[in-house]
Parts: structure tokens; C-alpha cells; sequence
């Protein structure tokens, strides 16, 4: 949105406005105010936390500039689940699995790390959040959907709202999550290829406390987290995922997009092999309660993460920024999402004042730098091994000598067996994989087929159907404005969208995509519908269809209780 110098001058000023209150944004407004800035903080969701979804395990890193617990006080103990004290990498091929330990990955760099849920955990923020702001001069306001950017002679001077005028500010901080509409009309993120995202689904599964303690063999100040990979993805380049919480268990799936796009797999059928995989019946068996089904993209930092996050006034954190670190079994983004809110605070107070409305941005960027953020983000180790690595008649040889009698060798016998082990748990190793299936799919296959053990037992789970699961969200429908448009309903442009949204399905007729054969004269030409009521706002679409696609206005939409 553009507009003259003398409407502008009649709009609200904050010295900042913070976009979205998840842990990104929560962070750079507490560090804000606490340096006494006049803060105003506006998010989209009724409550904090009811517009997104994360795996979700929050660490503090050891060399981190900031840590959620600096920044809030009590934060462990009100706002998230239970610490991860255990964690282990399943490799699986039919009922084969081979099981390895990752404690010295996990603890790389790690003074502790937690599972949340993030209705809960964001809620809480946000409360801490207001009581910080609205001591100077600002405040949280919900239910507000900030749509684009002001400007004023072509400069980034605030920001544009569905349910208030415009808004001026000397800092705008952009934390409106993985499908920023800042980023967007910024020009900072687009969703041009499916290869720079990961599309994450997962259940929320009820679980008493005790049993929770019984089952995985853990006290109830302690928590395990376990990750899944081999054949029983079908072919998708990607994993699964289950972490304890205090009284459910998070369990989900986390897959390449384009992978996705290229198998034409659907997300909640992945999802539902997991679960119904024998390794998860010793955890669950036949008391099977599912509390909630949701979905998000995620973006792959090692591409996607902007080195310079900023134009003007506009600086970006968190996933807006692309900084979700997802490396093998590194699967990082709240904690670079705090450090980066922080620091971007940070940044704005040592330049207050500067005439050069970049000042903050380019302070911010070298601050990123210089933490070691950027290179977590993206390791130079992994941009030198992607060029031989992820070169399709390299990925083919390896996994054909993989799958032959010699790697069978090679991998099977007793010292393999240690190396692997030692290479799982190597941060180096791991932050250089390729983003291949050999990861993925063949090396644990084979993995798992060599040393594996066998097991015998049956599972018993019966997951909801699509139906059901769209049936128990909660969602206020926007009616008459729908927040999706599709441009070309052709199968060609728009068809991948029927089998990779999370609740649309090929042979389900009641979610957001479906397709339709049509004739026309003598042909038949399958063409593409929408339906937006039972969207869960992931945003797979605008990457997979030729839609026009946009957040719902404050408050409307799904709403999740979980998260």
C-alpha cells in the first residue's frame, strides 16, 4: 500500500509494532521494553498460540545470544511440557528396526530442551508479552490480521490492517510465521519451489500422565523423543517424528515438499503409517484418543534463510525469515526464532535515532552473523556437499550400491554398525547431508534390514478418518471472503493440491481440494476445486497450485487448541 506524506501523517506512531506473538516476536517485544520502547504487538489469532503449530521441541543452546528462559522468566516450568532427557532415531524396513541412541547430538550445544505445545506455550507469552508492552505505552491486540506494508514515498513506514487504519512506526518487526504476507510484499520470501520448503502434519494423542511415565519408562520431570525414517514413507524424502508431553504425545511426520509432490503421497496417509506402524504399539495400544490433527509448511533454512532479513524499517524473525534449521535429525527454529527477536531488538536500540532507515536492518543482519546464527541456519559445509551430492546420477549410483549385495556387506557387518552410530550423533556429519533419499529412505532401509530386530507384535491403532479429524478443529468461517482464490483449476497447474493438501485426498470429497473429470464436445479435460471452510491455513497450496492466496481476517479461520 502506498500513500502521500500528508495521509500518513494522520496515522497512529509506535516507536515499534511487533507482527504475530509466537516465540520470535514474543521475544523481540520483551526485549523491546525492557530497553523502554513503545511497543505495540498485533496478532492475527484469537488467543496467542491459536494460529500455529510446531513439532515441537524448543531448545536453549549453549552458544546462543539468547535463550527463552533470559528473556521470561518461569518459562519452563508454566509454559511447556516436559524436558527431553532421552533421545533416539528408529531405522525401519517392514517390521525390521534398527534403533540408535542420539544423546551426544541432542546435547551438542544444548543446556536444555523441552517439548511445548504451542496454544499453551504462546498464550502464556503473550500475557507476559502485554504486562511488559503496556508498561511502555503499547500492548498485545488480538484478533487483528496486519495484510501489508505502508509506505510513504516507497519506503516502509508501518504496516496495513483488515480491522484497523494503517499504523506508523519507526521499527516494524515482521514475526507473522512461515506464510508472512510481510516477507511477501517485501520481496523477501516467495513460494516459487516446492524444494525450499518441508510440509510438517502431525496428531496430538491424549495419554495420561502415569501411563505416559509407564510406557516409555520415564519419570514425570523427564521426557524422550524419537524420530522415524526408512521404507514405510513410501519413497518421500523425510521422516517422523514423537515427543512426550505432560499428558498426550506429539506424534507427526515431516516431509520435502516436492518430494511429497513428486510421489504423489498424501500427508495424512504418511501420517497414519506412523501410527499405525507395531514399533508405536508398545507405546500405544488399543486406548487410542486423537485430541488434535494440524498441519504447517516449514521452511528448509539451508536455502531459504535470508542473510539480510530487512529493507527500510522492516526487519524479519523466525520462519517469516526462513530460520528453521532442519538437518537430518536437527530439527531446530523456536530458539533461532527467540535469539533473532532479541537481536533484532537489540539492533533498533544501538541505532535509535539513525536518519538511514536500513540502520536497524544492517546492524541486525551483522548481529545474526556474528552470533553464529547464519551459520547454524546455513552451514558452508552443506553448500559445498549439495553441488556433488545432491546430483541425481550421484543419488542414483549410491543408492544402486546401496541396495546390492556390496553395501549390504559394507553396512552389515560389526564396525558399520559403530560408525553409524557415531555419524548420527555427529553434528558435523549431519549439518552436510544431502537432502536426498538416500538418507531418507535407502541408507535406513538397509540399515535396518542388516541389524535390525524383527518385531512381531501387531498394532491396534485405528486412526480418525479425514473426515473426522477435520470434524474435531474448531473454526470460525469467514463467509463471503473466502482467503483463497484458485487462478487456473486446470489438473496441469493446480492438481498436486488435491493429494498434498493435509486435508484434501484423492478419493475424499469433503476437503479443501477435489478433482472432477468434465466433458466438453467429446473430451474430457480433470479440473480442480476449491473449498476454503475446512482450510488449516498451512499454506501448501500457494506453493503446489496456481492460487491467490492470503491469511483470514482476525479471528476467523481454524483455531487450534493445541497446537
Amino acid at each position: 500500500m502506498s500513500t502521500d506524506s500528508d495521509e500518513t501523517s494522520e496515522y497512529e506512531h509506535y516507536e515499534a509494532v511487533v507482527v504475530g506473538c509466537g516465540p520470535g516476536g514474543a521475544a523481540a517485544a520483551a526485549r523491546l521494553a525492557d530497553h523502554g520502547v513503545e511497543t505495540l504487538v498485533l496478532e492475527r489469532g484469537t488467543k496467542a498460540g491459536s494460529k500455529n503449530v510446531s513439532g515441537g521441541l524448543i531448545y536453549a543452546e549453549e552458544s546462543a545470544a539468547y535463550t527463552i528462559d533470559d528473556l521470561f522468566d518461569g518459562f519452563r516450568e508454566a509454559a511447556a511440557e516436559r524436558p527431553v532427557t532421552d533421545y533416539h532415531i528408529h531405522n525401519i524396513a517392514g517390521n525390521k528396526v534398527k534403533s540408535y541412541e542420539l544423546t551426544d547430538l541432542h546435547e551438542h550445544d544444548t543446556d536444555w530442551c523441552d517439548a511445548v505445545l504451542r496454544r499453551q506455550m504462546d498464550s502464556w507469552l503473550e500475557a507476559r508479552v502485554h504486562e511488559k508492552t503496556s508498561e511502555t505505552g503499547g500492548g498485545v491486540l488480538t484478533d487483528v490480521r496486519v495484510n501489508g506494508l505502508l509506505r510513504e514515498n516507497g519506503e516502509i513506514v508501518g504496516v496495513t490492517c483488515d480491522e484497523l487504519d494503517p499504523i506508523k512506526a519507526d521499527l516494524i518487526v515482521g514475526a507473522d510465521g512461515v506464510n508472512s504476507e510481510l516477507a511477501r510484499d517485501a520481496g523477501l520470501m516467495d513460494w516459487e519451489e516446492p524444494d525450499e520448503w518441508f510440509q510438517g502434519v502431525k496428531a496430538v494423542v491424549e495419554m495420561d500422565p502415569d501411563v505416559v511415565n509407564d510406557r516409555f519408562g520415564i519419570d514425570s520431570d523427564e521426557g524422550v523423543a524419537h524420530l522415524f525414517s526408512g521404507d514405510l514413507f513410501e519413497d518421500v524424502r523425510g521422516g517422523g517424528f514423537l515427543y512426550t508431553n505432560e499428558d498426550s504425545l506429539s506424534i507427526g511426520t515431516v516431509f520435502h515438499l516436492d518430494s511429497l509432490v513428486e510421489e504423489q503421497a498424501e500427508p495424512h496417509e504418511l501420517l497414519d503409517a506412523l501410527l499405525t506402524h507395531p514399533l508405536l504399539a508398545q507405546w500405544i495400544r488399543d486406548d487410542y484418543h486423537e485430541r488434535e490433527y494440524s498441519a504447517k509448511l516449514v521452511p528448509d533454512s539451508k536455502k531459504v534463510a535470508h542473510p539480510e532479513p530487512y529493507q527500510d524499517r522492516l526487519v524479519l524473525v523466525g520462519d517469516a525469515a526462513g530460520q528453521m534449521q532442519a538437518q537430518g535429525p536437527i530439527i531446530k527454529g523456536m530458539n533461532h526464532a527467540v535469539t533473532a527477536g532479541a537481536l533484532a531488538a537489540d539492533a533498533f536500540v544501538v541505532t535509535r535515532g539513525n536518519v538511514k532507515p536500513e540502520a536497524t536492518g544492517r546492524r541486525y543482519a551483522q548481529m545474526l552473523e556474528k552470533s553464529g546464527t547464519m551459520d547454524k541456519l546455513r552451514p558452508r559445509r552443506y553448500e559445498l556437499s549439495r553441488g556433488v551430492g545432491e546430483h541425481d546420477r550421484v543419488e542414483s549410483a549410491v543408492d544402486r550400491v546401496l541396495e546390492s549385495r556390496v553395501g549390504s556387506i559394507a553396512v552389515g557387518n560389526p564396525i558399520a554398525n559403530g560408525l553409524l552410530k557415531r555419524a548420527y550423533n555427529s553434528p558435523f556429519l549431519v549439518s552436510m547431508l544431502p537432502d536426498t533419499s538416500t538418507g531418507y529412505v535407502t541408507l535406513p532401509t538397509v540399515i535396518a534390514e542388516e541389524h535390525g530386530r524383527t518385531i512381531h507384535w501387531g498394532s491396534e491403532i485405528e486412526p480418525p478418518t479425514l473426515e473426522e479429524r477435520i470434524g474435531d478443529l474448531t473454526y470460525d468461517t469467514d463467509v463471503g471472503n473466502p482467503h483463497i482464490e484458485l487462478r487456473d483449476e486446470s489438473a496441469e497447474a493446480s492438481g498436486a493440491a488435491v493429494h498434498a493438501c493435509p486435508v484434501s485426498a484423492e478419493d475424499f470429497g469433503g476437503g479443501c481440494y477435489r478433482s472432477e473429470t468434465v466433458k466438453t464436445n467429446g473430451t474430457e479435460e480433470t479440473l480442480v476445486s476449491l473449498d476454503t471452510q475446512p482450510c488449516i491455513e498451512c499454506g501448501t497450496c500457494a506453493i503446489v497450485a496456481d492460487t491467490e492466496w492470503q491469511h483470514p481476517r482476525g479471528g476467523k479461520g481454524v483455531e487450534y487448541r493445541e497446537g
